[in-house]
């Protein structure tokens, strides 16, 4: 595997479930320009690697992450020009987690902030301990947040609920992100753990009908499920024809746990 940046912590739990550490805790994990383009090429490694069932994306060192790197932008981001080259390398990295065939947890604690916001929110389920603030400071910077961005949001949380996430860019304590939607979860123990025994629990269901699933709500959440019906219906097609299939109804009969494989 290709580790990525060496801010960017990889490895892999029980021979299934990796974990994506974002590794920079002197800078709350602040993400740079290197690191986005690196979690992109680390998700498209972790989908090629048939073991790995699911993924955790968490931070070191107390935090989730404090977003983009804004020191990096009087280099990175000045101009129309180089702004546009930097959001559409900081947006391959949110799909690559959101269209991940596999479902992937976010670990939250401390801070999550901007890009990284779109981060957790781009994972399937988002796990938080009572440290966790979320915030996406955009009207304190003068940026906007795009649409593909806005979207993950408005899907989790809602109109009203988004528009006080972005009008006013200051933080939401993790009980009041659990009421919005933001938070799926929050747990007293160790985050992490949490995160991994549901990751583990993911690992164990069939993987095609998890990616299937992840496919036709991510279609129906973006609007376009309908000019892609054909395409959808392959999937649960798919399904039917699949070993797994067979596997999951004989275990069913035979009252034992199913053992997928994928095909």
């Amino acid at each position: 595997m290709n580790p990525g940046a060496p801010d960017i912590l990889v490895s892999v739990e029980a021979g299934s479930v990796a974990i994506v550490t974002l590794n920079r805790p002197k800078q709350v994990n602040a993400v740079k320009l290197d690191m986005w383009i690196a979690l992109k090429e680390i998700f498209a490694d972790l989908h090629g690697q048939g073991s790995v069932k699911s993924a955790v994306l968490t931070g070191s060192g107390g935090n989730f992450s404090a977003g983009a790197d804004i020191s990096e932008f009087s280099r990175n981001r000045v101009g129309s020009a180089a702004g546009l080259a930097y959001e559409e390398h900081y947006r391959a990295a949110v799909e690559a987690v959101r269209g991940f065939s596999k479902p992937v947890i976010a670990a939250v604690t401390g801070n999550c902030m901007g890009g990284a916001c779109a981060l957790a929110m781009a994972c399937d389920f988002r796990v938080a301990d009572p440290t966790a603030r979320f915030a996406i400071p955009a009207s304190k910077l003068g940026v906007v947040y795009g649409m593909p961005e806005c979207r993950l949001l408005f899907n989790l949380v809602g109109l009203s609920n988004a528009k006080h996430i972005l009008y006013l860019g200051d933080p939401v304590a993790a009980p009041e992100a659990e009421r919005m939607g933001l938070v799926d979860r929050i747990v007293e123990g160790p985050v992490l753990q949490a995160a991994l025994a549901l990751a583990g629990t993911l690992a164990e269901r069939a993987p095609l009908s998890i990616a299937g699933h992840k496919t036709i709500l991510n279609a129906l959440a973006g609007g376009d499920a309908d000019a892609r019906a054909g395409a959808l219906d392959e999937l649960v097609r798919a399904a039917i024809e699949s070993h797994d299939y067979k596997e999951g109804v004989r275990a069913f009969g035979e009252k034992r746990k199913p053992v997928f494989v994928g095909r």
